[in-house]
C-alpha cells in the first residue's frame, strides 16, 4: 500500500531528525548523555513502528550523519561501531515485533529486550574488531561495563519510554482511523 510506505518514510525521516537533535539535549554533560543512549530511542521506535528495514536503515545512517554534520560522534571508530549497533537495534526490534500476531505490550517488551541484547553484542564485536585493528584491547570487562553497567540509565529509560510511546502512538492512530 503506497500510503503505508509514505507514512513509514515520513515517520522515519522525523525519527532521524529526532535522533540528530536528541543527543544535543543530553550531551551537555557527557557522562549523562553517554548513559542515556539518546540515539537508541528514535531508532528503536522506527524499527517497531515502521518495520525492520526502516529501523535498520535509520540506525545505520544516524551516527554517520551526526558525525558528518556535527562532528560527534567521531567518524572512526565511534560512528562506525555505533552505526552497526544501531542498525542491529532497529532491524532486530522490527523483525521480532513483526513475528507477533498480536501486537501487545508483551510483544513490545520481548522485541525491545531482544533488540537490546543483540545490539549490545553487535556493538561489542564491532568495537573489539575496530579497536583491535588499531592495536587497542577491548576486554570482556570493558564490554560488560560499557554495554551494560554504564548503560543502566539508558536501558531503564528505553524499557519505560519505548512501550509507553508505542502504546500512545498506536492509540492515537487507531482513534484517527476510526
Amino acid at each position: 500500500m503506497k500510503n503505508n510506505a509514505l507514512k513509514n518514510m515520513i515517520l522515519s525521516a522525523v525519527l532521524l531528525a529526532v535522533g540528530m537533535v536528541l543527543p544535543m539535549l543530553t550531551m551537555q554533560v557527557k557522562e549523562i548523555g553517554d548513559s542515556l543512549l539518546p540515539m537508541h530511542i528514535p531508532v528503536l521506535l522506527c524499527g517497531i513502528l515502521c518495520g525492520w528495514q526502516y529501523g535498520g536503515f535509520i540506525g545505520l545512517v544516524l551516527p554517520v550523519l551526526r558525525s558528518v554534520i556535527f562532528g560527534m560522534p567521531p567518524i572512526y571508530p565511534n560512528a562506525v561501531w555505533m552505526a552497526l549497533e544501531l542498525a542491529a537495534y532497529g532491524a532486530a526490534i522490527g523483525l521480532v515485533y513483526a513475528a507477533f500476531k498480536k501486537k501487545s505490550i508483551l510483544a513490545v517488551y520481548v522485541s525491545l529486550v531482544a533488540a537490546m541484547l543483540l545490539g549490545r553484542v553487535v556493538w561489542g564485536v564491532a568495537k573489539a574488531v575496530l579497536l583491535g585493528v588499531g592495536g587497542k584491547p577491548f576486554t570482556f570487562a570493558m564490554f560488560w561495563i560499557g554495554g551494560f553497567a554504564d548503560a543502566v540509565p539508558g536501558i531503564i529509560l528505553q524499557l519505560v519510554l519505548i512501550p509507553l510511546l508505542v502504546t500512545v502512538l498506536n492509540k492515537v492512530w487507531r482513534t484517527k482511523n476510526d
